[in-house]
């Protein structure tokens, strides 16, 4: 959050919800949109980002607990612990560790990154600031972190939530590596320093001993041990853009409830065979996934496991057509990718097709007229009643 010298200082800039799991030394961090629509007791549904700064209100210093509580309870999960940091907390702690080394995946172009202090300045040109950082290693003070972090509207592929969610979980594992450094180890100067900001400008509900704890048993995760998910509305996405009454862009739940996000939260340390991944990966197999049923959230569910077995899902939707009893694939390989097919009839069971069938291909037509670069998956999956572990038919108003 930005902090009491921060203009909105008690709004919630970034979420992420960590889970770990000790016997595989596996982490899990899953990004949270600030636009994502939640309910809150006694105010309607609200702003994700907005639960802290109403909870500091009413009481001072309950606001990590009520975030906490929240996403506890719209995801059904217990979550034991939060730890909360403002900006000036996040700059001071980078720069008393000297900087942080970190590898930009892809060359980053904001031309309106907001400029700290001048929200109100005039002209309103003078507001913003050009925010450039080359591809590769760079090393970043904590000002310049906390940009590249932040930044919303870079232009090209960094211009996304997704995006952003990546690179805040990239500086995690930098401050972590940067920490286990043996430079930082034998500077107890630095050490009294950086515990100083933090007694400072970080609020958390864990004891020393705790986080004694829980350092001993993580600092020595592998890369592909952390598992990173971002919730979005990318068109494979879990969330869906819509706008308030009064104007307001807010992200809410594709399926209208939180099931398919708390599907794929409960299942985040399930994972595929590697033999099987690997083969999936090795063909690059992009598939869409259609639900042709009236069952809640089928699609979405789906395409979480496929994900996990190396798929690209680069399409969720709904089916015109929702009475199919029996899953059904649509080869548009001409059974080129054989080991990706053989593996998704495997998980489906569903029969396969290695010709579209005309409603379908109206309907494709019809739903990629406004997307800029539509790609053609090489599989489409349409799910029938057969897909539905539950059999529960629920209808659904929209996937």
């Amino acid at each position: 959050m930005g902090g009491k010298n921060h203009e909105g200082g008690y709004l919630t800039d970034t979420i992420i919800l960590a889970s770990l799991e000790p016997s595989t030394e596996k982490v899990a961090l899953i990004s949270i949109p600030r636009d994502l629509t939640v309910p809150v007791e006694d105010m309607g549904w609200r702003k994700i980002n907005n639960i802290n700064a109403f909870a500091e209100v009413a009481n001072p210093g309950s606001g990590g607990m009520a975030v906490s509580q929240a996403i506890s309870d719209i995801l059904e999960i217990p979550i034991d612990y939060y730890v909360r940091l403002d900006f000036e907390g996040f700059i001071n702690i980078i720069d008393e560790l000297g900087g942080l080394e970190i590898e930009v995946e892809n060359t980053l172009d904001d031309y309106s990154y907001p400029v700290m202090g001048k929200e109100d300045a005039y002209p309103y040109e003078s507001r913003f600031e050009h925010l450039h950082i080359e591809k590769g290693w760079q090393t970043m003070d904590g000002d310049l972190a906390l940009k590249y972090v932040r930044s919303r509207h870079a232009v090209g592929v960094e211009g996304s939530d997704f995006a952003r969610a990546r690179r805040q979980q990239l500086l995690l594992s930098a401050i972590k590596d940067e920490v286990l450094s043996m430079h930082v180890i034998f500077k107890p100067t630095m050490i009294s320093k950086v515990i100083d900001q933090v007694e400072e400008h970080v609020a958390t509900n864990f004891k020393i001993w705790e986080l004694v704890k829980l350092w001993g048993m993580f600092k020595n995760i592998k890369k592909e041990n952390v598992i990173n998910k971002v919730l979005n509305n990318d068109a494979n996405g879990l969330l869906v853009q819509s706008i308030t009454d009064d104007g307001a862009y807010i992200l809410i739940p594709k399926s209208g409830d939180f099931s398919e996000i708390k599907y794929m939260v409960n299942t985040v340390f399930q994972q595929a065979p590697l033999d099987a991944k690997t083969q999936v990966v090795g063909e690059m197999a992009t598939i869409e996934v259609r639900n042709g049923t009236w069952i809640n959230g089928l699609a979405s569910k789906m395409a979480v496991d496929l994900e996990k077995l190396g798929f690209l899902v680069v399409r969720i939707g709904n089916s015109s057509r929702q009475n199919f009893q029996k899953s059904v694939i649509y080869d548009l390989t001409s059974g080129e990718k054989t080991k990706s097919l053989a593996i998704l009839k495997d998980i489906t069971k569903a029969n396969v097709a290695l010709s579209v069938p005309d409603w379908l291909q109206e309907d494709i037509t019809v739903e990629i007229e406004h997307e800029k670069n539509p790609v053609r998956p090489d599989f489409i999956l349409v799910l029938g009643q057969d897909a539905d572990s539950t059999q529960s038919g629920k209808e659904n108003a929209a996937n």
